[in-house]
């Protein structure tokens, strides 16, 4: 039953009683705490109405419905319906006062995501604020809330203009489609994709609706016929099973019609059947008994029992055409079934099938522990700062005033943030902004951050600049800078690799006399080593600071690499050096060098 077809009234007495009676778990002390949260939203916000007109306080009811329909707790529940009160004149310290410090912090978060501009330019930016959401949530609850919250703005779209629609429309996509599969919420995930669809592309949304709307009965007695056969015929053998008849949603359609680039009505696996059974033995069997009722179709048939996905994923697969129709059908043991429908991890690969874009395998405990807190309904306090801390390892996600997200090295700082927007902003910082309040730019920033930064015209890189930053562009961009600008700057650091160059020739020349000595031939001289004076360019700039490395002693015209060290600048060596090949993380802080023509 959808949530508009349970909340018939807008009378806050009613809508409360007709909460209760759909979502019946809770006792008796938590139903009077979720009434006094009630009343209280009721009374900070009984003069409001909605844009649709509607009271405001329909929307948070309907937020806490989609989390009492996955059986969250009650201060979950409260929190849900008090997620935005904040904005209505009730304070933190009053929300703390009347339902405990949790219950504060939940809203609070909670609000401050759901205020966050956010601007899903691509797949990398999108994961990154999804990643931003982990670090902002140091209770798991408030993503749940948030993605209730989206889920019912998304499902009241459809007074809004056009543009607006396919705005929302494509964050559901990108980030809370996305953030809700990997919270284990699937129905959820499923909807978002589907409600996505209809706003960004409305024709092929209806006509995938009008087939697999075409002759529903039809469809059900076709499926149930084919349920009876199968359990006929396990009964026979002994067998205990479950069916269960799996409807595609229309988004995971409309993906399989693009990859395929076929219609809807030529898909095979429209109509879907899964049976369920005790032991593997049995799903062997199972296929065997399915395959003598039905013809199977040739390649359909995998056995991901014998070999299980990379993710730990088990199941037959097989596609019969039954009845003239082909119809998919999947095997698997109950076990098998609760890690395919609760590992989160597991589901999140087996839906990525070999894109690249894949969580890696040390991440996929703190997946599974996430749905594990989920399964207990987070009754308790545990802290999710250990799983932001896993997550996020030792990057920093902070955003801009307009909702962009820019990804920083641990412990960059204002100046770093700003050449990461730009060069030119970069060069005219002379202040900056976290979260509203002004920090010094030598501070380290911190995760989900909102920077503001401050220019002027007149401002320029300085060498106290160049101490400062910790990113490989920001130190970069200021080196040359002052290099340009800076004429003490560039002759002290002129001087500087003028003393390098002159040791590193040394020592590349110090091995000719550790060879052994031949004795020249009468009256012709001995044979001198000399290699071309030249100069390395830095991405294509020479007044970049850099070094001969010791280890492979390159010189022109040996085809060289580089890398960024943390004190000395770019250190020069051979291509096939041993050492560089060696270093870690090398590709990351390589950039491009060569001989200077």
């Amino acid at each position: 039953m959808s949530v508009k077809q349970i909340f018939h009234s807008e009378n806050p007495e009613q809508l409360l009683k007709e909460f209760f009676t759909t979502n019946d778990y809770f006792s008796q002390d938590q139903k009077d705490q979720i009434s006094k949260a009630w009343d209280f939203l009721v009374s900070c916000t009984s003069n409001e109405v909605r844009s649709s007109g509607e009271p405001y306080y329909i929307h948070p009811l309907r937020v806490a419905h989609i989390l009492a329909q996955n059986k969250l707790d009650s201060e979950t529940i409260i929190a849900a319906l008090l997620h935005s009160i904040n904005q209505h004149g009730a304070t933190s310290e009053k929300v703390n006062e009347l339902f405990g410090k949790n219950i504060a912090d939940i809203t609070d978060t909670t609000n401050k995501i759901l205020n966050i501009p956010i601007n899903t330019k691509s797949i990398h930016q999108s994961d990154a604020i999804r990643k931003m959401f982990f670090a902002m949530s140091d209770d798991v609850r408030v993503l749940f809330i948030t993605l209730a919250d989206r889920l019912d703005r998304m499902r009241n779209i459809k007074n809004l203009r056009r543009e607006y629609q396919v705005i929302i429309a494509e964050a559901a996509i990108g980030v809370w489609a996305p953030l809700a599969e990997r919270m284990g919420m699937q129905a959820e995930k499923n909807e978002f994709e589907d409600l996505s669809l209809k706003y960004t592309n409305p024709d092929a949304f209806q006509q995938i609706k009008a087939i697999v709307s075409q002759k529903s009965d039809e469809r059900a007695e076709y499926l149930g016929k084919a349920t009876s056969a199968i359990y006929k015929a396990a009964e026979k053998t002994g067998l205990k099973i479950q069916i269960q008849s799996r409807a595609k949603h229309f988004y995971s359609i409309y993906q399989k019609m693009r990859k395929r680039n076929k219609e809807a009505g030529e898909l095979f696996d429209l109509l879907a059947l899964r049976i369920l059974c005790n032991t593997p033995a049995e799903c062997y069997a199972l296929i065997g008994i399915v395959h003598s009722l039905w013809k199977p179709l040739d390649g359909r048939f995998k056995d991901y029992i014998a070999m299980p996905k990379s993710n730990g994923y088990q199941s037959l697969h097989t596609t019969v055409m039954c009845e003239g129709k082909p119809l998919e059908i999947q095997i698997r043991t109950f076990d098998m079934h609760n890690m395919a429908e609760h590992g989160i991890a597991s589901h999140w690969l087996y839906k990525k099938g070999t894109n690249r874009d894949l969580v890696e395998s040390d991440k996929l405990d703190i997946m599974n522990r996430l749905q594990a807190l989920k399964q207990a309904s987070l009754s308790d306090d545990k802290s999710f700062s250990e799983l932001k801390d896993e997550l996020l390892g030792d990057e920093i996600y902070v955003f801009t005033p307009k909702g962009d997200v820019k990804r920083l090295r641990a412990g960059a700082t204002a100046i770093d943030f700003a050449y990461a927007i730009h060069s030119d902003i970069g060069e005219k910082i002379v202040g900056a902004k976290a979260d509203g309040k002004i920090i010094p730019l030598n501070r380290p920033l911190q995760n989900t951050q909102i920077i503001e930064i401050i220019t002027n015209p007149q401002a320029h890189p300085t060498e106290a600049q160049l101490n400062i930053v910790k990113t490989t562009k920001a130190h970069q961009k200021i080196h040359s800078w002052l290099m340009a600008n800076d004429p003490t700057f560039s002759e002290r650091i002129t001087a500087s690799q003028t003393q390098t160059t002159t040791t590193a020739s040394a020592q590349v020349a110090a091995p000719e006399h550790t060879e052994k000595k031949r004795r020249p031939k009468k009256g012709i001289p001995p044979a001198q080593v000399s290699y071309p004076d030249k100069k390395v360019l830095v991405q294509g700039e020479r007044n970049v600071l850099y070094n001969i490395a010791q280890c492979c002693h390159p010189h022109y015209p040996d085809l060289i690499m580089g890398y960024v060290t943390r004190s000395k600048g770019v250190s020069i060596h051979k291509a096939d050096c041993i050492i560089y090949q060696r270093i870690p993380n090398k590709d990351e802080r390589s950039v491009e060098v060569c001989w200077e023509k």
